[in-house]
C-alpha cells in the first residue's frame, strides 16, 4: 500500500513538474505566444499567435502550417518561426489541423481532414481574419509556408483565396486542381531525393501515397 502511495505521489510530482516547465500559453492578444480558439463550420479550431514585443503597426503576417502528425506546438517548437519574428517584427499564426492533417482539397490526402471533407480554407481565412481584427496587420503581407502536408495546404490556399502575396511550401506539392488560379508569388523548397513526395511528381511511399505532379510544374 506505501509502495503504490508513493508511486502515485511520484506520478503527480513529475505531471506537475511538466506543467511548471511547460506551461499552457494564455489566451489573448498579448506579446509572446497565446492560445486562440474559433468556431468554423460548427467545428471548435484552435490555433497558436506570436506576437513579437515592440511590433511596429502594421505588421507581417506569415501562416506557418504544420505537416501530417504534425501540430501548432510542434511547428512552433520545431521551425523557428518565433526568433525570426522577434528579429525582424512580423506575426506568426500556427494553426491546428484535426487529427493532425490538413485537407488539401484533392488526392485524398489527408487524414480525417480529407476523409469527412474539414473546409480548411475557411478556418484558415478564419484565423487570419480574428488576428487582424485584433492586431494591426498589413493586408499586403500574408504569406504562408508549410512542412509537406502543410506545404500542399499552401497551395490550398494560394489556390481558393486572394489573402496571400506569397508562399513557401516545403516539401510539398499541388494537389488542389486549383480551378481559379491567380498569381502568386511561389518559393518553393524541396529536395530532389525525397521518396514522399517525389520532385519528378508520381506516387511516392508512405502513409499517404501522395500522388501530385513534378515540383517545377
Amino acid at each position: 500500500m506505501l509502495r503504490r502511495v508513493a508511486m502515485l505521489l511520484g506520478i503527480a510530482l513529475v505531471v506537475a513538474s511538466c506543467a511548471v516547465l511547460h506551461p499552457k500559453p494564455p489566451s489573448g492578444f498579448i506579446e509572446g505566444t497565446s492560445i486562440h480558439n474559433i468556431s468554423v463550420g460548427g467545428q471548435d479550431r484552435v490555433y497558436r499567435l506570436h506576437k513579437p514585443s515592440g511590433l511596429s503597426a502594421p505588421a507581417g503576417l506569415v501562416v506557418v502550417l504544420h505537416g501530417g502528425f504534425g501540430s501548432a506546438e510542434q511547428a512552433e517548437r520545431s521551425y523557428g518561426w518565433d526568433q525570426l519574428a522577434d528579429s525582424s517584427k512580423f506575426v506568426v499564426v500556427y494553426p491546428d489541423g484535426v487529427r493532425r492533417a490538413w485537407n488539401v482539397n484533392g488526392g485524398g490526402c489527408c487524414g480525417k481532414a480529407a476523409r469527412e471533407h474539414i473546409d480548411d480554407v475557411a478556418f484558415i481565412t478564419a484565423a487570419v481574419a480574428d488576428v487582424t481584427k485584433n492586431v494591426s496587420i498589413d493586408a499586403s503581407r500574408l504569406y504562408a509556408t508549410g512542412m509537406s502536408n502543410g506545404g500542399m495546404m499552401s497551395y490550398t490556399l494560394s489556390c481558393n483565396t486572394t489573402l496571400f502575396a506569397a508562399i513557401g511550401p516545403v516539401s510539398g506539392t499541388q494537389l488542389d486542381p486549383c480551378r481559379s488560379p491567380h498569381r502568386v508569388s511561389v518559393m518553393a523548397i524541396h529536395g530532389t531525393a525525397d521518396p514522399m513526395v517525389p520532385y519528378g511528381g508520381g506516387e511516392g511511399r508512405g502513409f499517404a501515397h501522395i500522388n501530385g505532379p513534378p515540383v517545377p510544374e
